[in-house]
């Protein structure tokens, strides 16, 4: 869908209050407008009408993109993360399904985001759970229901409580908030010096603690190389299978198999089907490239 080359496109230089304003200027379609629309798309591959239902949604991406700000990530990056989701929405959209394209562009936006929050952390490794990555996307939520806001470690009792909440482990709680309280900000973030110069990276500032840095640099090595294999292996999934596989498995609020049966119109025991299916496919192929990289030793 090239005719997207000429979206507003978000960036640091431009400004996030200007691009929210540019998007604003963009009409909501009705109900009628948007139907047509889509008709026009469908039928005829029109680039001028999928270009007019990207552009009329711009902004339920940029909301949904800014209820995931705090992982550290340029908020720029995350809409246009958004942008692609909602992109990919309006190629798939069949308006004869009977609900509005935003209740479906949702999914696919959150999706894409999520994505690429998992590509830009260090914290997806082979062995990683469900639970786990639901506590990544849910922490703040926790802390925020449980009015637990202090900065630092929380306290034991409310470790304990989100623990529970989230069926996780304890020592899981508190290595996340950990994590997410700030321990992956950025050493090349620039700070200011005792004389009011601006050139310096914060990593300049640390303290070398141990001369050796072997260790550090092979395990900082195998996390990324964890990281891409995920993102490789990703590839083995069709769009359907990353989809049901990221809105069961990463979602806030995991989607219910009833919501996406309606979205792709199959049975709720297609959709658990799909996504068994895909789990069990993406965890074959991590291990099987783990192995051709030399990750995991052979049988």
């Amino acid at each position: 869908m090239s005719t997207y080359a000429n979206l507003p496109a978000p960036s640091p230089e431009q400004g996030l209050n200007r691009y929210l304003q540019e998007i604003r200027k963009f009409p909501l379609l009705e109900p009628e407008e948007e139907y047509m629309l889509a008709k026009r798309w469908v039928d005829h591959h029109d680039t001028e009408a999928a270009h007019r239902m990207v552009t009329s949604h711009l902004r339920l991406a940029a909301k949904i993109a800014m209820g995931y700000r705090g992982y550290g990530l340029p908020q720029a990056e995350v809409i246009s993360e958004a942008n692609v989701g909602l992109m990919q929405a309006v190629k798939r959209f069949d308006p004869e399904k009977g609900f509005r394209l935003a209740t479906y562009a949702m999914w696919w936006i959150r999706a894409a985001i999520q994505e690429y929050i998992l590509r830009s952390w260090s914290l997806v490794k082979l062995g990683t759970t469900s639970a786990q990555k639901k506590l990544f996307f849910n922490l703040r939520k926790a802390k925020a229901r449980i009015g637990a806001l202090e900065e630092g470690d929380l306290r034991p009792e409310n470790v304990a409580r989100i623990a529970h909440d989230l069926n996780v482990t304890e020592d899981e709680v508190i290595a996340m908030n950990r994590r997410l309280s700030g321990g992956d900000a950025s050493l090349n973030a620039m700070v200011g010096g005792a004389d009011g110069d601006t050139s310096t990276e914060w990593q300049d500032w640390l303290e070398d603690e141990d001369a050796d840095q072997a260790d550090a640099y092979a395990e900082r090595d195998e996390l990324e190389s964890r990281r891409a294999l995920l993102v490789q292996a990703m590839d083995v999934l069709n769009e359907r299978e990353k989809d049901i596989l990221l809105q069961r498995r990463l979602q806030d609020q995991p989607v219910t198999l009833e919501e996406l049966s309606s979205v792709y119109d199959v049975s709720r025991e297609r959709i658990r089907q799909i996504e068994v299916r895909a789990f069990e496919k993406l965890q074959k192929r991590m291990q099987e490239m783990a192995r051709e990289k030399g990750m995991l030793k052979p049988y």
